[in-house]
């Protein structure tokens, strides 16, 4: 490695790096800084512990049963019971690497640590998002084969209309009224960028500043807007009935509630490793960063249904895997518990 080259292995200590680096991806998940992921300490004890799948039982609320008329007869009333449900939650097991003499020359001249683990960071928060559109995918795929997909609304017509088949108010509010009496739950809306700028034209959006002052949040109805362009668009998009694929110009949104995610992060064995291979490049030697993070990101009121690989489901639409209706299945009994609702509009 050329003379005054900042390495990799001179700057990275693991047991610091680590910890760092899991609290950058958290403030840098923009879905995650949301809310709509929750930090479960039960979920992470799991996660301390084997095993790839995890029970998650609860209590269900009590039963909306008549009540019962007071009368000075001789009887007993007869009493009820409360019911339960329980989630199945999996392990997701993720790694990545990556050569550290790319790293070591971009680092030249600026604080190591700080670079490093700002660049990892952000990949993770990535990847933190693409596991919760490939969830919400297979949520949703679910829903539309199993449960009449009463979590979606779709608008897209036969071809654009502009003003009918492209977001409104009207559509969002359609969308959010699947939840009934519980459409106050639904904080959160996040959409394509193509969509935000749909509602920007049509002057949709809000700005509020944030509790300091020194940032404005986009709102829209009270809602917060996320944009992510990793949301499905195009063919990416599935039908409200959870098997058809979108077309161009299709775009999906998503309305969220305060926790309609559970997540868990656990520490690997070896988190973080650094491995020094110095026959590579012909005898120049070569530095690898190795990155490991054990997850769990669970959507409320649903259960794992699939047979996991022993480092847990991918993120593909494939059988066993997190984008497929078959891995998923909702448990809760009311569609209102479940904090979540789509809206499929047709923006070109």
């Amino acid at each position: 490695m050329a003379a005054g080259t900042v390495a990799v292995a001179d700057v990275v200590v693991p047991r610091i790096f680590t910890p760092y680096t899991q609290k950058l991806t958290e403030e840098k998940s923009r879905i995650a800084q949301s809310g709509a992921l929750v930090r479960s300490a039960v979920a992470d004890g799991h996660l301390a512990g084997g095993g790839i799948t995890f029970d998650l039982p609860a209590w269900n609320d009590l039963d909306n049963d008549a009540d019962n008329v007071s009368t000075d007869a001789a009887g007993l009333a007869a009493p009820n019971k409360i019911g339960s449900h329980q989630q199945v939650a999996v392990r997701l097991s993720r790694n990545q690497h990556w050569r550290a003499f790319d790293l070591a020359q971009a680092l030249a001249g600026s604080d190591p640590l700080a670079a490093i683990a700002t660049r990892v960071a952000t990949y993770w928060a990535r990847r933190v998002q693409a596991v919760v559109v490939a969830t919400m995918n297979g949520v949703f795929k679910d829903n539309g084969v199993n449960d009449s997909n009463d979590y979606t609304v779709e608008i897209v017509g036969a071809s654009f209309v502009d003003g009918v088949t492209n977001f409104s108010a009207e559509a969002y509010i359609d969308a959010a009224s699947t939840m009934g009496d519980s459409t106050d739950d639904l904080a959160l809306l996040l959409v394509h960028s193509t969509v935000y700028a749909r509602m920007q034209k049509n002057n949709l959006i809000d700005f509020i500043p944030d509790a300091r002052g020194e940032t404005q949040i986009a709102t829209f109805l009270g809602a917060q807007v996320v944009i992510d362009d990793g949301m499905p668009s195009g063919t990416g998009v599935t039908r409200a009935d959870g098997s058809t694929a979108g077309a161009a110009g299709m775009f999906e949104s998503w309305l969220f509630g305060p926790g309609a995610m559970q997540w868990g992060v656990g520490t690997p064995r070896v988190a973080t490793e650094v491995d020094r291979v110095p026959l590579e490049g012909d005898g120049g030697g070569q530095e690898l960063l190795s990155s490991r993070v054990e997850w769990i990101l669970h959507p409320d009121g649903h259960s794992y249904t699939g047979t996991a690989a022993s480092g847990g489901p991918s993120n593909a639409e494939t059988a066993n895997n997190l984008d497929v209706a078959t891995s998923w299945n909702r448990v809760w009994p009311e569609r209102k518990q479940v904090k979540i609702a789509r809206l499929i509009t047709r923006e070109s």
